[in-house]
């Protein structure tokens, strides 16, 4: 069932309250871009003069930065994907999987409010 009336779309999407579930994606994307805002000093390239500090510390302040660039690259990942349920949301097909069409259920887009598919399909059923 690939198309569905829209009408039962917006219905669903009113029993499952997409304020709600937008609200939250909105909190996180602003949680994220704070997050990426404190960490932006310790990403920066670390000076690596051995007059100024020991090898140690050089080694533990380029392990900090390799760290703090992995979590940008997450925090890019996942605002990618709140980016993605927010447009989904403004196009009325939030709620719905992007594969079978049929209703993901409440308590999963709870858990993950960006989840794209519903259970059967994550776990290869169709």
């Amino acid at each position: 069932m690939l198309h569905k009336n829209i009408t039962l779309k917006g219905f669903y999407n009113q029993m499952i309250n997409i304020d709600n579930f937008k609200k939250k994606l909105l909190q996180e994307k602003e949680h994220l871009l704070e997050d990426a805002e404190s960490d932006k000093e310790i990403r920066a390239p670390q000076e690596l003069d051995q007059t100024c500090v020991g090898r140690l510390s050089r080694m533990d302040a380029m392990q900090m930065q390799a760290m703090a660039q992995a979590a940008e690259e997450r925090r890019k990942n996942r605002g990618f994907q709140i980016d993605k349920a927010l447009k989904r949301i403004e196009t009325d097909e939030y709620g719905y999987c992007i594969k079978c069409d049929e209703p993901i259920s409440e308590k999963r887009l709870e858990f993950d409010p960006t989840i794209q598919v519903c259970v059967d399909c994550a776990q290869g059923k169709f």
